[in-house]
């Protein structure tokens, strides 16, 4: 019988978005499979080999994926790192993907989070108690009970109010 975790694979020559350690790296897929995708990437200065993933992967092995050209975003677990040529193969099993095509937030330049955390804002010399909706490489979306008034280019500084789950 055969194993039924071996799907079939698309080879495919697409690029895409790799969010690990808090930084995006440009991804080239190399196949894909209805349960994960593998890609390549490009050494940098935080990423030379598979030590480098791994060490990075220490809290959690879920990483943030964003493919373009298949309206592709979501989370994925790293299941296999490899070296091959001069980049690091990386293979993934996907764990919470989204694939709407006509979802505007999949549209834009960078793939968006949805992420609920507690902070506060200081606008105008008041602080506001405010939770995130997403989060992206670009910034982030928040929601304030209240109304706000707010201008073009205004500085406003945050901080994330941290809560501790262990009592």
């Amino acid at each position: 019988m055969p194993n039924s975790r071996q799907y079939y694979r698309k080879n495919l020559s697409l690029s895409g978005l790799l969010f690990i350690g808090g930084i995006e790296h440009e991804m080239k897929v190399k196949n894909l499979s209805i349960s994960g995708v593998l890609v390549s990437i490009d050494p940098s200065d935080d990423i030379v080999d598979e030590r480098d993933v791994f060490l990075l992967l220490r809290q959690s092995s879920l990483v943030d994926i964003y493919i373009e050209k298949l309206n592709l975003a979501g989370e994925a677990e790293i299941v296999r790192v490899a070296m091959e040529d001069q980049g690091i193969l990386i293979g993934m099993e996907f764990k919470q993907i989204s694939y709407d095509a006509e979802n505007l937030l999949y549209k834009r330049k960078a793939y968006r989070k949805s992420m609920a955390a507690p902070g506060q804002i200081l606008i105008a010399d008041k602080f506001y108690d405010f939770m995130t909706r997403n989060v992206s490489v670009d910034g982030i979306m928040i929601r304030i009970p209240e109304h706000v008034a707010v201008q073009l280019n205004m500085v406003i500084e945050y901080k994330w109010l941290y809560v501790n789950s262990s009592g």
